[in-house]
């Protein structure tokens, strides 16, 4: 399980505190990213569900339908709560809204960046997209911010990633693609 240290403020309220423990669960895929970073986490509630100490619902997106990594990261927000004391967790996996890059935070663009994977660049086209369509923009190398760079392929290590080539530095990397 990767968790990372969360870099919020102390939370106020007790379903604060259980949003910041869910937010150190990070992706397994690129576990550089916390799954808030990533824009999967959507919610957390505590209930009252006859134990000593509340239950624990939380509720994610997958950044695709058939994302393997779900199977994963519900099973570290089960580990880190328990561990944080929370007996009863529930883990709601929900398809709508559909997951967009739109919801990654800038923190965790950065990251993605500092990780060597070109980050998402624009806005998704969420809800369907009408008028001009869009043209397809250079994508920046991470390593040495050339803009001169290729797409190999459009389908890269995992479905919501590319792989290009920078054509100055000539080191391959996957693009985040925006969805």
């Amino acid at each position: 399980m990767f968790v990372q240290e969360s870099s919020a403020k102390t939370p106020r309220t007790a379903e604060q505190k259980a949003w910041a423990i869910a937010a150190t669960v990070c992706d397994p895929e690129i576990p550089v990213l916390t799954i808030e970073d990533l824009g999967i986490l959507r919610s957390v509630k505590l209930f009252d569900d006859g134990g000593l100490v509340p239950a624990v619902q939380v509720t994610i997106t997958p950044t695709y339908s058939g994302c393997p990594a779900m199977d994963a990261i519900r099973d570290d927000l089960k580990a880190i709560f328990r561990k944080e004391g929370y007996p009863s967790v529930y883990v709601e996996l929900v398809l709508a809204p559909a997951w967009t890059t739109d919801w990654m935070t800038d923190s965790g663009k950065a990251k993605l960046q500092e990780y060597g994977i070109a980050p998402p660049s624009g806005k998704a086209a969420a809800g369907g997209h009408s008028g001009p369509i869009r043209l397809k923009l250079a994508v920046k190398c991470p390593r040495c911010s050339s803009l001169n760079t290729k797409e190999l392929t459009r389908f890269g290590s995992t479905s919501c990633k590319a792989l290009y080539v920078c054509q100055d530095c000539q080191e391959p990397f996957d693009y985040f693609k925006v969805l």
